[in-house]
């Protein structure tokens, strides 16, 4: 079975034209979402619904897949259950050795580029540790405002409004409380006796 799938970014495009372009297959699954979008629930309903032997049909590739390790992803999935991917307007085509060769160099081509953009993030990192620079997450808020805050937490602020008056969430605000050792009541206890 042809089994097609259809996608347009928002409601304001039409579907249509794909829908043409898949009018030989004898099931198709189409949604209006948002590229980005990591749920998709007309894709995730043709993964499950396609079975060995089955062929899934897409337009274009970005029709399809987010990006290069979500489309290995799908194709992952597709050669779990025996079932063919076919995108018309590259010309791949699973079902064919040369489709699958194709399939499998973009495959590969993704996974070392990820694995060069790692080595660079390593890379970069190490020297700027060498050079002495901070690395990591940088703390929200310096020792003075954080002496601050505690300070305003034990007159009877609650940590939502200092939160609030700090520009951090309730949860960094607490952190910070705690780590300066003033441990005086449990979050919940102090966040709900104010609400």
């Amino acid at each position: 079975m042809r089994v097609g799938y259809a996608r347009v970014s928002t409601t304001e495009q039409n579907i249509d034209a794909q829908l043409e372009r898949l009018s030989d297959c004898e099931k198709i699954f189409a949604e209006k979402r948002t590229g980005s979008l990591v749920e998709r629930p007309e894709l995730a309903a043709a993964l499950e619904f396609v079975r060995n032997g089955d062929v899934l049909v897409a337009t274009r590739l970005d029709r399809l897949a987010r990006s290069v390790s979500h489309l290995c992803g799908i194709a992952e999935t597709l050669n779990r259950k025996g079932v063919a991917l076919q995108i018309l307007d590259q010309a791949i085509d699973t079902t064919t050795p040369t489709g699958k060769f194709l399939f499998h160099m973009l495959a590969a081509v993704a996974e070392f580029e990820l694995s060069i953009r790692k080595e660079q993030q390593r890379a970069g990192i190490a020297h700027a540790r060498a050079a002495g620079k901070p690395t990591g997450r940088h703390k929200a808020l310096g020792p003075a405002e954080q002496l601050s805050l505690r300070n305003e937490v034990e007159r009877g602020s609650s940590f939502s409004q200092v939160a609030a008056r700090y520009d951090v969430s309730e949860r960094t605000a607490f952190r910070c409380y705690h780590r300066l050792g003033a441990y005086a009541t449990t979050y919940s206890d102090r966040h709900f006796a104010t609400h």
